[in-house]
């Protein structure tokens, strides 16, 4: 595993991920686990395959409104987290693992590191009424954690609309009660490695 210290979405940081499985996407190849793999991770393989023959990022630049909402407002969440903590957040950077790859959002000590979302109102709420992390990142969160080899994860979720004093909600993760669930995508990981191998073959083979 190496680290680099690169900010996300520049453009070092985009050819870093370019032909490597990472955490946002990895929801696709956990699914249907245990069965074929669906439509989903079908075309991610084929996407992770054409990257690794080019050498160049496929599919940039899609954006929508709560992913920008997001990106504005994570520098007042790191902020939020870092008072209530009483500690430093530093820059996630990217965790070149191979044939994976991950970019938490910020590094914590030596030991955490923290996964910031911006939502608006009715999703913190359920986040909050839920008393754990949002489970639609639930594989983000473990790939993350698994990846950078750290102890923890704090799921940071973060609703600039809420009263004061309620904007700020986080639920820690630890790897070691997550072992079990690591040696699951391990093995999935080896089943997409071998498509994605599989499609590369194909492509090549075509004519």
């Amino acid at each position: 595993m190496k680290f680099h210290n690169v900010d996300q979405n520049t453009d070092e940081w985009i050819d870093l991920r370019a032909g490597k499985v990472t955490g946002s996407p990895f929801g696709k190849i956990m699914a249907n686990e245990g069965k074929a793999f669906g439509p989903p991770a079908n075309a991610y393989a084929i996407q992770i395959a054409i990257e690794r023959m080019t050498g160049e990022a496929q599919g940039g630049g899609y954006s929508n409104g709560h992913m920008e909402r997001g990106h504005e407002q994570e520098p007042l969440a790191r902020k939020a987290y870092e008072d209530e903590y009483f500690c430093d957040v530093s820059n996630g950077g990217f965790f070149d693992c191979g044939n994976e790859g991950c970019s938490p959002d910020g590094l914590v000590y030596d030991d955490g590191l923290i996964e910031i979302k911006s939502v608006i109102p009715s999703v913190h709420y359920q986040t909050v009424k839920r008393n754990s992390f949002d489970p639609s990142y639930k594989w983000q969160l473990y790939f993350n954690l698994q990846k950078t080899g750290r102890k923890w994860i704090d799921f940071v979720s973060y609703c600039h609309d809420y009263p004061r004093g309620k904007k700020l909600f986080v639920h820690r993760l630890k790897a070691i009660d997550l072992t079990e669930i690591f040696d699951r995508m391990d093995a999935r990981l080896k089943e997409f490695e071998r498509l994605v191998i599989e499609v590369k073959n194909n492509i090549i083979g075509e004519k």
